[in-house]
């Protein structure tokens, strides 16, 4: 597991781009699945290894 924690709120870079963590899901196999929403308002679902933190 990484250091990293994706909760609500959390500016995050996708391989989309930037965008926001709105959702937080577990899949019936155990693993965590993250919504992001973009700049357009389209959210897409991501693991965790797809995510990294967006610096300010």
């Amino acid at each position: 597991m990484s250091q990293a924690f994706f909760t609500p709120g959390a500016e995050v870079i996708t391989p989309r781009g930037r965008g926001a963590v709105i959702d937080v899901r577990a899949t019936p196999s155990g693993k965590f699945v993250f919504g992001v929403e973009d700049v357009t308002g389209e959210v897409s679902y991501f693991t965790e290894k797809a995510l990294r933190l967006a610096q300010s």
